[in-house]
């Protein structure tokens, strides 16, 4: 046997015996000791391998060369692929009875307030209304001059409203869509608009300075006071029950005349809680739109979804609907 073979020999020896103690050395310590008497720097079998070079002639060094890069390699794999094994977590499954059924996986449901918007969108389209939805960043035209609100009002005083440059705020209501659809649809209108609005109300159990709006316009020819209370009466029992107790107080918006507050009785006590505001739609407001007022009338209301959602559900409290408590969104 020449010398070239021998070194060639002991090469396939090095490897064979190098896989098999990274493969059986487990843990970490382990693995590092075997690391070092296989592929150390100073004295690591492989470098000792190395020198053998030094003694070959020039045809055995390349044969010798390309077999010994191939030894370094699968043994620097071999090296990897246990460290790798030894960082992975074990996990000891004992007594798995694989006949058993899985278990279920939980699955989420939607928010209470995307129920009720569901659900009241169902009431009215029932009533025949559709549904339209618009910006929630608005241009104060759509949000106050066309529903006449005019300058000096106090609902466009900026403590009132988040405004975000000199033309252009979050809006305060959902009441824009209105004037949106108006522009682009003659008459007969019939829909309802629902969203968020944003108002810098002081936060407590009825209030929140961003909250969920449904807004509801009727333009056609002979539309009086009594439609605009039937609607919201038989909203009223359809979504809170048959013995809720609404009522309508005398009021003033200035995009309707007349104007009424609707309050509902909360809980069953005695303690009203406004629900919504409504009214006839003002003449002004379909003067701003291209309406005629003298051919066509209708009625306009919205209602807090929110309040709505914890009348039905008994909530006390609306922070309790932002506070992300899956204990509690997990009742409904």
């Amino acid at each position: 046997m020449t010398a070239t073979d021998q070194a060639l020999r002991d090469l396939d020896t090095l490897e064979a015996e190098g896989i098999t103690a990274f493969t059986s050395a487990g843990q970490p310590d382990a693995l590092e000791a075997v690391r070092v008497e296989f592929l150390g720097m100073k004295q690591g079998r492989v470098k000792l391998a190395q020198e053998q070079l030094k003694s070959l002639d020039p045809a055995a060094k390349r044969v010798f060369g390309q077999r010994f890069n191939a030894v370094k390699t699968a043994l620097e794999a071999a090296f990897e692929q246990a460290k790798l094994a030894s960082s992975r977590p074990t996990q000891v499954v004992e007594g798995l009875d694989v006949t058993l059924p899985g278990r279920r996986s939980k699955l989420g449901h939607r928010h209470p307030l995307t129920q009720t918007a569901d659900e009241l969108i169902d009431i009215f389209g029932r009533l025949g209304f559709t549904v339209v939805r618009g910006p929630e960043v608005e241009d104060v035209h759509h949000n106050f001059d066309a529903l006449n609100i005019p300058p000096t009002h106090p609902a466009r005083d900026p403590a009132d409203n988040f405004y975000i440059t000199d033309r252009m705020m979050l809006r305060s209501q959902t009441s824009p869509v209105q004037i949106r659809v108006m522009e682009n649809q003659p008459p007969p209108v019939r829909v309802i608009a629902i969203g968020r609005v944003y108002r810098p109300d002081a936060v407590d159990a009825t209030h929140s300075f961003m909250f969920h709006q449904i807004e509801g316009l009727m333009v056609d020819t002979n539309v009086t006071m009594a439609d605009l209370k039937s609607v919201l009466r038989l909203f009223a029992r359809s979504y809170l029950g048959k013995d809720v107790k609404i009522r309508f107080r005398p009021s003033f918006f200035p995009f309707t005349e007349p104007s009424v507050e609707v309050d509902m009785l909360w809980h069953g006590g005695d303690r009203w809680v406004e629900m919504g505001g409504a009214g006839m739609v003002d003449p002004n407001v379909f003067k701003a739109v291209g309406y005629d007022p003298e051919k066509v009338t209708g009625f306009a209301f919205g209602l807090g979804i929110e309040r709505l959602c914890m009348r039905r559900h008994g909530i006390s409290d609306i922070r309790l609907l932002y506070q992300n408590d899956t204990r509690f969104l997990a009742q409904f």
